[in-house]
């Protein structure tokens, strides 16, 4: 222990939370952070609220920092424009609506310490309303398919595993979620942080992909648990995350796939987005389906503006672990992460 209390002396640490009209959420999930983040420093990024989250933070809790961005520009941007006011070695990245647990903090400070390839890391997601269960932001560490579909360990689309101990390792994954997302300081300036055209949802997929092409790691760390509520901002059910999800995750094939390999998936992808849009037809979910429609009206707009994204660097060719993870759950009905095949 008096090791690491040495290094966390030098290390600063830094938790920032995103805020945007979120005062209710403050005041549930703020005190579970203030009381079991001692190593770190606590900020909130406030995206131009307009309740009464600024006043709230001034009077009960006046040792949480305040950036003031001057503008909602999502969590790309709201990062963006906050992340270089903060003086920290690590940053972590906490949604509004996580709760933390007692020495969160000290096994993600252990891996950055023990190993110098970790650029960025995430915690064990849970569910915050079904404590036992994995959560859908995240879960055990984030993997995506041939085709750029994201899923997780603990987590094949909506089907959501129990905690039994499963994951309870330290695993390289392909991304972290942007829930509870640790990352270094000098790879954060070295990516030019979030790209802000994704707005939301997906960024960190693509942030990551990103670092792994320049030959940095991600990684899991089971130790570490905190409890997610989910869905505060926009819902499951909302067709704009549909829309932002089928789009951006169709950038980040554009941006970061080898360029070999970017029009075959690309195109490879349009026909199981069609699929994906039947299938809310048959389901009823008619927004859905439009929300897929204008995702790829908006994908086919920005595509050269995207496309010109692309770094002159290293592309990792290994970076899925199953070629359609939709093949796997819908036709061979693999409900479980350890049960997959990997390609």
């Amino acid at each position: 222990m008096p090791i690491l209390w040495a290094w966390w002396n030098m290390l600063k640490i830094a938790v920032v939370i995103l805020n945007w009209n979120g005062e209710a959420l403050l005041e549930k999930f703020l005190p579970s952070v203030t009381e079991f983040s001692k190593e770190a420093d606590i900020y909130v990024a406030d995206n131009a609220s307009t309740d009464g989250s600024i006043a709230f933070l001034k009077n009960r809790y006046p040792q949480v920092g305040i950036i003031r961005n001057s503008g909602n520009g999502g969590y790309a941007k709201g990062y963006n424009d906050a992340l270089p006011n903060i003086d920290a070695d690590i940053y972590c990245l906490l949604n509004s609506d996580v709760e933390v647990t007692k020495d969160w903090l000290i096994p993600i400070i252990g891996e950055f310490e023990n190993n110098p390839m970790a650029a960025i890391v995430q915690p064990k997601i849970l569910d915050f309303k079904k404590k036992g269960h994995f959560e859908y932001a995240g879960a055990a560490g984030g993997f995506i398919d041939k085709f750029g579909y994201p899923f997780c360990r603990g987590r094949i689309f909506n089907e959501l595993e129990a905690d039994n101990g499963q994951y309870n390792d330290v695993k390289e994954i392909f991304w972290a979620t942007g829930a509870c997302l640790f990352l270094k300081k000098e790879v954060f300036n070295e990516l030019n942080g979030f790209d802000e055209d994704y707005f939301a949802h997906q960024e960190e997929v693509d942030l990551c992909w990103r670092a792994k092409n320049k030959g940095y790691k991600v990684f899991y760390v089971g130790g570490s648990e905190v409890y997610h509520l989910g869905g505060s901002t926009l819902g499951s059910m909302d067709p704009k995350k549909t829309f932002l999800n089928f789009r951006n995750s169709l950038y980040s094939l554009v941006k970061n796939l080898p360029l070999r390999k970017v029009f075959p998936i690309v195109l490879t992808r349009m026909i199981l987005d069609g699929l994906a849009g039947l299938n809310f037809i048959l389901q009823g979910r008619f927004k859905h389906f439009w929300a897929i429609l204008m995702a790829h009206f908006s994908f086919y707009k920005n595509f050269w503006a995207i496309y010109k994204k692309r770094e002159k660097s290293y592309f990792t060719a290994n970076y899925y672990v199953v070629k359609s993870i939709v093949w796997a759950y819908y036709i061979n009905h693999v409900k479980i992460f350890n049960n997959l095949v990997k390609d």
